[in-house]
């Protein structure tokens, strides 16, 4: 082709794209041209108005709810009507792909056959109304489904209960209906449920969900192909410098991760949390090495970063029940010689100061540890002042959900009379005890649902110049119970109940720190700490006594703003507690109450406010995280 050819072929080119052009906006113009059809069977002709480039409209579905909701939330023209170059011919072409955009979305809500109207609105030169009129149809719901396992898992005798535990907890039963989301979390949680235990490489074969849009049925099939069963084997430490590798090994085979046993995924997760509650690590990960080609004898990585060897903690703070409040810590992790850890606590308050000294040992293969403890405490009440010291030497075993500790204790208490030179009382004590506690809360720090008990027993003998046995006993129990299903978060009702007695000769000194005091925040709100007791003689302040009786129901209730779920919870609670020496005196001090929880990473943040009905005063308190 010569040059002359060429040009001629470029002009020509030129003509007709300006032709086409033409053509293009003569076509735009005319969409939007009085008389022009309309988008949807019986939506109205639009208004003149094709000369405005940047047009606005406002989006109103009217549609069943939630689905009004959900729809204005998702459609694409919600996303894109704001949008500053937004042209005639383009908002044309997004109201023609409108209906198939909506009907998308209602697909994956369980509707597949709906009826979608389009009308425009004109309201002035450059604002219109785009109004869209659904109607779902009839939901699609769950006929009938099918499950299979196929690999190891159909043979394998530990694998029956794992398929058990799936074929019962699937997610979309029959008659159920039918969304993306619930397929999709069913298929999840089925293999989740697979690959906890003893399959860790399972993974789904096939699936499919046949939808027919006539009968308004949905059939499920879904295939889990367990692949081989895997074995935990050697227990490998990287990360440990200051502390033996055997520690580490040894508390993760205290949480069940042991050679020879079936893979299990909450073990993994126990033997992780362990390794940070022993405190020896300021993280800790605990997985399967997934370079091993032996699943029979999958080593387990257990990857720690060690804390320092000495820390120290200093903290400042101020409550309305204890006013400024100053704290230092000390911690030692390997004492010279003895290679257990030392930790050394100094507070004081307003009313409370005190030290106090702790020794433990590393833990055995039992998961029994050593502990050996001392606190010197001087508390300042209304009219008296009281100086206590405890020592404290035993074995304890803590577990995720079960604490059990045995121990000897030494007591002994001063009581001053702050109008008087003399003491008043003085009393020591030698005691065994035994404390116990169990607990099934679904979260350890911000729990939902579960509950909770312990115990304590001991028996001891008073050291006054006339030795005089005692029995020592308390019982404390926590329940919390979901009353709805709100998707903003469950309303419950929470249960506290707290029970202690002394028995013993009437004229057995036994040492304040044996017997009992309540109110506060953690016991009877709308008192002060330590309010609640036995009333003294000369009518100023109270002591501790021999019996407790404490209770408490906390009603919680979400708190939401649109239809986003919030951190924020509402309380309303009624306590009751008495404290006496005799059962015949025991009169209940009622507080009532209303507070705001709001759930943070560390635990809820509480404050109340709470009436005491018997010493008619306001009381504020605040605390931080969850008390068991």
């Amino acid at each position: 082709m010569n040059r002359r050819s060429t040009a001629r072929c470029c002009l020509l080119g030129l003509v007709l794209a300006c032709v086409t052009a033409a053509t293009a906006a003569t076509a735009a113009q005319a969409a939007f041209a009085p008389g022009a059809p309309a988008l949807e069977p019986g939506a109205p002709a639009l208004e003149p108005g094709a000369q405005v480039l940047r047009p606005h409209f406002e989006l109103q579905i009217e549609a069943p709810a939630p689905l009004d909701a959900f729809l204005l939330r998702h459609a694409e023209l919600q996303r894109l009507r704001h949008l500053p170059d937004l042209s005639r011919p383009e908002l044309e072409r997004l109201l023609q792909q409108a209906p198939d955009n909506l009907r998308d979305l209602l697909a994956t809500q369980g509707y597949f056959a709906p009826t979608v109207h389009i009308d425009w609105i004109e309201r002035g030169a450059d604002v219109a109304l785009v109004r869209i009129r659904v109607e779902p149809g009839t939901p699609t719901r769950v006929w009938q489904w099918q499950l299979r396992i196929e690999g190891d898992a159909c043979t394998h005798p530990l694998a029956d209960q794992v398929c058990q535990q799936i074929e019962a907890g699937w997610g979309l039963p029959v008659g159920q209906v039918f969304t993306q989301a619930a397929w999709s979390n069913a298929k999840a949680g089925a293999l989740r449920l697979l690959t906890q235990r003893l399959y860790p490489r399972a993974r789904i074969a096939h699936s499919l969900a046949d939808i027919d849009p006539e009968t308004h049925q949905a059939h499920l099939h879904l295939v889990l192909d367990s692949g081989a069963p895997h074995f935990f084997g050697p227990i490998e430490v990287e990360g440990a410098l200051r502390h033996d590798a055997e520690l580490a090994r040894r508390l993760v085979r205290l949480a069940g991760v042991r050679p020879g046993l079936a893979y299990d995924a909450q073990r993994l997760l126990a033997a992780q949390q362990r390794l940070l509650d022993s405190g020896y690590y300021a993280s800790a990960f605990v997985l399967l090495d997934p370079e091993s080609a032996d699943p029979l004898a999958q080593p387990v990585l257990v990857r720690v970063r060690e804390v320092l060897l000495q820390q120290v903690v200093a903290g400042i703070g101020t409550s309305t029940v204890h006013g400024l409040r100053l704290s230092l810590e000390y911690t030692h992790q390997r004492l010279p010689v003895i290679g257990w850890r030392g930790v050394t606590r100094l507070l004081t308050e307003r009313d409370t100061t005190w030290v106090g000294q702790e020794l433990r040992a590393p833990v055995d293969e039992r998961g029994w540890q050593w502990i050996a403890s001392g606190l010197a405490q001087q508390q300042r009440d209304p009219g008296r002042r009281t100086d206590s010291e405890q020592l404290r030497l035993g074995r304890s075993e803590a577990d995720l959900r079960l604490e059990r500790s045995l121990f000897v204790q030494y007591d002994q208490s001063r009581s001053h009379d702050l109008g008087a030179a003399l003491d008043v009382t003085s009393a020591r004590a030698l005691s065994a005890n035994f404390a116990w506690s169990r607990n099934n809360f679904d979260d350890p720090s911000n729990p939902r649902r579960g509950h909770g008990l312990a115990a304590e027993l001991g028996a001891g003998v008073t050291l006054a110049a006339q030795r005089l046995p005692y029995v020592r006993a308390r019982l404390r129990g926590q329940a919390l119970w979901p009353l709805t299903a709100d998707p903003h978060g469950a309303s419950r009702l929470v249960s506290r109940w707290d029970v202690g007695a002394i028995w013993a000769a009437t004229d057995a000194p036994i040492p304040d720190s044996q017997r009992f005091l309540a109110g506060g925040s953690h016991s009877v709100r709308g008192y002060a700490q330590r309010e609640i007791g036995v009333a003294r003689a000369s009518g100023n302040g109270v002591d501790a006594g021999r019996l407790l009786v404490a209770a408490s129901l906390e009603w919680l209730r979400p708190i939401a703003w649109g239809e986003q779920p919030r951190a924020w919870e509402s309380a309303l609670f009624v306590d009751a507690g008495a404290v006496a020496d005799r059962l015949s005196d025991l009169q209940a001090r009622i507080g009532i109450g209303a507070g705001l929880r709001f759930n943070s990473p560390v635990g809820p943040l509480q404050a109340d406010l709470a009436y005491g009905l018997d010493n008619r005063r306001w009381n504020l308190h605040l605390s931080v995280g969850f008390t068991f």
